[in-house]
């Protein structure tokens, strides 16, 4: 399975996901600068987290109008497995490819510490290998983090069964309806607000992430897609 990484100034997570899909794929990922226009044919897109621009104006909206994100749209638009984790999400959402936004956390402050997951969603490329309702410990690290749509759009997310991943015993950044994670109505385009890249071996302290990057890799071998 080959996978790309999207690589703006000021992330600090690249090498994280790069460590994390090296491990899982047994292949070293394509690093794509922001300002190239092309990725070459992989099996699955990462935009990493971090601090992109140093999140002037707003997190991910000067990373949401680079080069590189005309190629990832329409990426999506073919079908092509898109994952965002924090400030990817925060990116996706800026460039529209996923819906609603993210704002500061209710506390105003930057939260950086381990939270619990409930998989509202286990029928996607990114959960079928968890149980629906299973609790995940993964960790966060963001100051705006907190989900927000509108009512009619929250109301399509729930009924497209688009929210995949929702902060089960607490709320840690006051997101709406405590949503962690979404994907596009095609399913295959998803951002989360946790690091599932930052718990998967022992020395993390926790595997459950392990289990989130093996969901996509099994994906690929129950489909018998090849590795391109």
């Amino acid at each position: 399975m080959k996978t790309a990484i999207i690589q703006f100034p000021g992330l600090n997570r690249d090498r994280d996901m790069i460590a994390a899909l090296e491990k899982i794929t047994g292949h070293s990922p394509y690093r794509i600068w922001q300002s190239e226009t092309t990725i070459p044919t992989v099996d699955m897109i990462v935009i990493p987290g971090g601090f992109s621009f140093g999140d002037y104006l707003r997190c991910g909206a000067i990373a949401a109008r680079q080069p590189i994100m005309k190629t990832i749209r329409i990426k999506a638009e073919e079908g092509v497995p898109i994952l965002g984790v924090c400030n990817g999400f925060q990116i996706l959402l800026e460039a529209g490819i996923l819906e609603g936004t993210l704002i500061h956390n209710s506390s105003l402050k930057f939260i950086c510490r381990e939270i619990t997951l409930e998989v509202m969603n286990n029928q996607t490329l990114f959960s079928h290998k968890y149980r629906q309702g299973e609790i995940l410990r993964f960790p966060i690290a963001h100051k705006q983090g907190s989900y927000f749509a509108e009512s009619e759009t929250l109301s399509r997310l729930k009924k497209n069964r688009q929210i995949v991943f929702r902060y089960a015993n607490e709320n840690p950044n006051g997101s709406i309806h405590k949503i962690a994670g979404i994907t596009n109505k095609r399913g295959n385009v998803l951002g989360i607000m946790p690091h599932p890249e930052n718990c998967i071996e022992t020395a993390h302290g926790r595997t459950d992430g392990h289990t989130f990057f093996s969901s996509i890799v099994e994906n690929f071998n129950k489909h018998n897609l090849p590795s391109l």
